[in-house]
Formats: C-alpha cells, sequence, structure tokens
C-alpha cells in the first residue's frame, strides 16, 4: 500500500532533521537481507547509537535539499535507500562498512560528513579511520609515556642497588 502524503511528509522531515543534526550520514541499500541479517544490523546500530531510517529515493533527494545538501545524484541509488545517522564522524560508515563486509548483498552509495556530500570510497575512507574513544586512549598512552619512563629510569637505580646487594650477600655465604 502506497504513503500518503502525509506519511511522506513525515519522512521527509525525519530525513532533513537527521541530515542536518548528525555529524556524518551514510546512504545503504540493504534490500534483498534476511529480515534477521537486517535486524542484526539495526541491532548493532542500536549498540551504536546510530538511527536507520529507510525511505525512497525521491524523498531523500527532496530531504537533501531540505537540508541544504546540493549536488546528489539519484542516478547512484539503485533499490531503495536506507540512511544511518551516526552522532560522531565515524560511527556509522564503520558499523556499514563492517556489515557489507561479510553480506554482498549491502551496498554503501555515500554519505554526508559535516553537511557535505561524500562518495563511497569516502565513506570507507572515513570506516577505517579509529573512532573517538581509541583516539582518546592513544592520547592518554602518548601523555603518559614520558612518566612512565621517568618512574623506570628512577626504579632502575633501586634495581641495581637491589642486585649489587643480592652479590654482596651470595658472595659472604
Amino acid at each position: 500500500m502506497p504513503k500518503t502524503r502525509e506519511q511522506k511528509e513525515v519522512t521527509i522531515k525525519s530525513l532533513t532533521d537527521g541530515l542536518k543534526t548528525a555529524k556524518a550520514a551514510v546512504f545503504a541499500n540493504f534490500q534483498g537481507l534476511k529480515v534477521s541479517e537486517a535486524e542484526e544490523l539495526r541491532k548493532n546500530c542500536r549498540q551504536e547509537n546510530v538511527s536507520v531510517l529507510a525511505a525512497k529515493k525521491t524523498l531523500l533527494k527532496r530531504a537533501c535539499a531540505d537540508a541544504g545538501l546540493t549536488g546528489l545524484d539519484p542516478t547512484i541509488f539503485s533499490g531503495g535507500v536506507a540512511t544511518f545517522f551516526g552522532a560522531d564522524e565515524v560511527s556509522a560508515a564503520k558499523i556499514v562498512q563492517t556489515f557489507a563486509k561479510t553480506h554482498e548483498l549491502v551496498t554503501i552509495f555515500g554519505g554526508t560528513l559535516e553537511g557535505k556530500l561524500i562518495d563511497a570510497a569516502g565513506v570507507k575512507s572515513l570506516a577505517a579511520l579509529p573512532s573517538k574513544q581509541q583516539l582518546l586512549g592513544s592520547l592518554v598512552g602518548t601523555l603518559n609515556a614520558p612518566v612512565s619512563g621517568f618512574v623506570n629510569v628512577l626504579a632502575g637505580n633501586l634495581r641495581g642497588l637491589v642486585g649489587v646487594l643480592n652479590n654482596i650477600k651470595t658472595a659472604k655465604v
């Protein structure tokens, strides 16, 4: 049964709001997946705080125009289009790219990054970036490295003293 005009307007509004507020969005096709596989993808999205909205190409084109995104070519899409909205720059791209590796039916068409359209190669390069948590962890490790190195140098003197005392003890026995 076709959607009514009101349902289409609600879908366009949801897409527009998502495109305006999300730091990144990914356009992909996951038609043809089994229901269990689609549910697995949606579950992965929920765990990473990524929202999913499936819509027709014409509705997506209208939503992009309303959001101020120009240059969207709907001919790159085949079949229905699902839009994955991420709260950060890489989460949506990572989830879709990881899922597409194991499921050949999932096709990435492109996406947006901070209000600008990017192609499928751009989405794949986004997916290759480490997450914010991983970057923060490596930053903490880098900041902590000089301090832990200094502690090891100071502990080296104590280890040397203990070694000398041990040698003296074994020499006297």
